[in-house]
């Protein structure tokens, strides 16, 4: 039941929502039919000696605390190209959640907990795009949006370095907002035993991580994940290579490594971002900050362990966009290869990294690309190989024992048609929170398109919406059917302003790469 009871805001003098939490109560505010809070910590600030080991408990405060604003988003470099707010603030304590939840009492809602993505070294819960309300409106449910470490402080593994360091951070902090949402999430009038875990390009990367961690079972009983770059899960052997460029770059010898723990947060960040940008352009295909094979959190390599049938037993989402690498090619980032030269490079160092991959095996894999030497089959193979192929083999896994669901979402607006992006990276994230023209300035219907990408919104939102609340995304408003995904047959909801499913599109694919995952150790 919702024992959320009301306050008085001390700005505006007027009554708002106020909830107890295991370290004090919280007052948040009314916005139309709902109770919102923001920048609720969910664990102390891991700073000082805390920097880079796991999250603890906070400390309770007195009274009630005033959530109406972001926390601090995680320290990175804001010169990228993911559209950010320069208003927000940036520091270490950075371990919140935002809160969207309907204000009239009814029985528990069903939960919804959102993973950010970024290359696991960039973004926050604040951004716009990740705005709760329409989800939260919509379907009756309480929407939980994670801020987490990311970058050097979340994603990098300096175990290697010193004892004072632990590998996934970032994955530990989403553990702890998990078990936050599991243990104070009534008060907000959420059921913590419906709670469906959901994220985008790197955040599906960790929700398809923490599918196959112990450690996470019981936490949430679904999961969806979009775009997620599931074979991007590295070896110790590789994250001590990465921390000892690291170290080269902080200028830092071993013997004073520790000084990482009381050094500016700047030295770390600009260290960490010509890492960032140097990795995949050495390696192409690889990132510098990402989860690790740690025998403890990740006991395998994700992949592995879905193929071997140790996902958790819960339904599961999953899916891609048609044309995932364009975006990468439009804002010349390096975190993917989208040229000729970095995807022949990048098939070189997998072959080398993989002794079994025989040249014939990978001319098998290369056939499927006819255009390799240009542009276009360039972004074709790197599509496959950091999102699409990933997503199968999990689904591949996972769909051995629980109700599995895959899409591919290829709805375009006219301009980014016109653009040659059409439907890529991160396009479907407005339609999944029906959050259309949240940044300063949307080119994406300079030529049109709103009433149709409204339309596809809805569809997906609803699918998702019911998904969240009886595990099955069969919106009852004579959408597609969506049948479950079966290896043997390989039903894909293709999403586009006229849904269809088609058995297998992607079957040369796999004929070609074979169902034993390829990807970095």
């Amino acid at each position: 039941m919702n024992v959320q009871f009301f306050g008085v805001a001390p700005e505006t003098g007027e009554s708002a929502p106020v909830a107890r939490t295991e370290f004090g109560a919280v007052r948040g505010t009314r916005e139309g039919s709902l109770s919102v809070w923001r920048g609720i910590p969910y664990a102390a600030a891991p700073a000082g000696s805390r920097r880079f080991r796991p999250p603890r408990a906070r400390e309770r405060w007195e009274g009630v605390r005033d959530c109406f604003t972001d926390g601090q988003i995680a320290p990175q470099d804001m010169d990228n190209t993911v559209p950010m707010d320069r208003s927000l603030r940036m520091g270490e304590d950075c371990l919140w959640v935002n809160i969207w939840a309907p204000a009239e009492s009814a029985e528990p809602r069903p939960v919804l907990v959102w993973l950010h993505g970024g290359a696991y070294c960039l973004g926050s819960a604040a951004q716009a795009v990740y705005d709760g309300s329409h989800l939260a409106a919509s379907g009756d449910v309480v929407v939980v949006t994670v801020n987490y470490r990311i970058g050097a402080l979340g994603f990098l593994d300096l175990s290697s370095l010193s004892d004072e360091f632990v590998p996934n951070l970032g994955l530990l902090d989403q553990l702890a907002a998990l078990e936050w949402v599991r243990d104070n999430i009534a008060d907000f009038g959420g059921d913590p035993s419906n709670v469906t875990l959901f994220g985008e390009s790197s955040g599906a990367g960790c929700v398809t991580a923490l599918l196959t961690a112990p450690r996470a079972a019981g936490l949430f009983q679904r999961a969806i994940a979009q775009s997620p770059p599931a074979t991007t899960v590295y070896g110790r052997e590789r994250a001590a290579g990465v921390a000892e460029r690291f170290r080269e770059l902080v200028d830092l010898p071993r013997a004073r490594i520790d000084e990482l723990l009381t050094c500016p947060i700047e030295r770390i960040v600009r260290a960490a971002a010509v890492l960032i940008d140097e990795v995949p352009l050495l390696s192409p295909g690889t990132l510098a900050a990402a989860p690790v094979v740690d025998e403890d959190l990740l006991p395998g390599y994700p992949t592995d362990r879905f193929r071997d049938g140790r996902s958790h037993r819960v339904p599961l989402i999953i899916g891609t966009n048609k044309d995932e690498a364009s975006l990468f090619r439009l804002f010349r980032s390096p975190i993917m290869p989208v040229t000729p030269q970095a995807v022949n490079t990048m098939l070189e160092q997998v072959q080398a990294g993989h002794p079994g991959l025989s040249a014939e095996r990978l001319a098998e894999i290369t056939s499927v690309y006819p255009d390799l030497a240009k542009p276009r089959g360039a972004l074709a193979m790197s599509t496959d190989a950091a999102f699409r192929m990933p997503a199968l083999w999990v689904a591949d896994g996972h769909a051995q024992h629980s109700r599995t669901w895959m899409y591919r979402f290829d709805h375009a607006t006219p301009m980014l048609r016109a653009a040659r992006v059409g439907a890529g990276h991160a396009t479907e994230l407005p339609y999944v929170f029906g959050n259309f023209g949240t940044f300063d300035h949307d080119p994406t219907f300079w030529l049109g398109g709103r009433r149709q990408a409204v339309e596809v919104s809805g569809r997906m939102m609803r699918r998702w919406l019911a998904f969240a609340e009886h595990g099955v995304p069969a919106a009852l408003d004579g959408s597609k059917h969506w049948p479950p995904y079966h290896p043997e047959s390989r039903d894909t909801l293709l999403i586009d302003t006229v849904d269809r499913v088609v058995p297998d599109p992607e079957g040369e694919l796999l004929t070609a790469w074979g169902e034993r995952a390829v990807g970095f150790a």
